[in-house]
């Protein structure tokens, strides 16, 4: 994973002249449009096809499993077509197999939540998410310094967060919800850092849409902790 990081990392800075470079404000648009193409496709995913994945699941389990077989596949293909093509129209199909499937994955969890009759839980987590995101994304740019030092921390940060997620379901259930916690602040802090490391490569449509695979998937994994912990919130107060 590290060293995946890394060569993506490596790739957006490699600048041939051939390239456009684009002005500021239109990387940025790229960028933001990028990100926003894919959370609007994931909510019409959820809205359109959330429920009749449920019901075909049911009917039939090993679907389940067809489509997180299908997601970890096209999510793997997916960054490593935007990672190693220089072409913005390679680089937008890489995108689309990470944010597709997810958005299959993702609105079995929304369908579950709109079914138990939770879909405002659902509303307020979007809210949420999307100030959550515009904050970190203000905060990079008027602490530039703060967010350029939280590589590596983040990094540590997320690769402890996974270890204690396993540890907390084999023998402390209890600290579920502390972790779901530290990895919404985790998640935030990583849209602020993704969206300054964003400005440091050079400013082609293509590093644009690489980068916004980052931020959106940043911002999915905040969105999915953020409606953990609402859901927790709201199961308590009907106890």
């Amino acid at each position: 994973m590290a060293s995946m990081m890394q060569s993506r990392r490596e790739q957006r800075m490699i600048y041939n002249p051939e390239d456009t470079l684009l002005d500021d404000r239109t990387y940025n648009m790229a960028l933001g449009g990028s990100v926003m193409y894919g959370l609007i496709l994931n909510i019409i995913i959820c809205v359109t096809l959330g429920n009749r994945l449920t019901v075909a699941i049911y009917k039939n389990p090993m679907i389940a499993l067809y489509l997180i077989i299908g997601y970890v596949v096209c999510a793997i293909a997916g960054v490593l077509m935007s990672s190693k093509s220089k072409s913005p129209v390679v680089s937008f199909i890489g995108y689309n197999l990470v944010c597709v499937p997810l958005g299959l994955v993702l609105s079995l969890t929304v369908s579950s939540y709109v079914r138990a009759g939770a879909g405002d839980i659902v509303l307020q987590a979007i809210a949420y998410t999307a100030i959550s995101a515009g904050c970190m994304i203000v905060l990079s740019i008027v602490f530039p310094d703060f967010f350029s030092g939280l590589g590596k921390i983040l990094f540590g940060s997320l690769i402890g967060l996974l270890i204690a997620g396993v540890i907390s379901a084999l023998f402390f259930p209890g600290a579920y919800n502390l972790i779901t916690w530290i990895g919404a602040v985790i998640f935030a802090l990583y849209i602020g850092y993704d969206f300054w490391r964003a400005q440091q490569f050079p400013k082609t449509l293509d590093n644009a849409i690489d980068c916004s695979l980052d931020i959106y998937l940043d911002i999915i994994n905040l969105f999915i902790r953020i409606l953990r912990i609402l859901g927790s919130r709201g199961s308590s107060r009907r106890r």
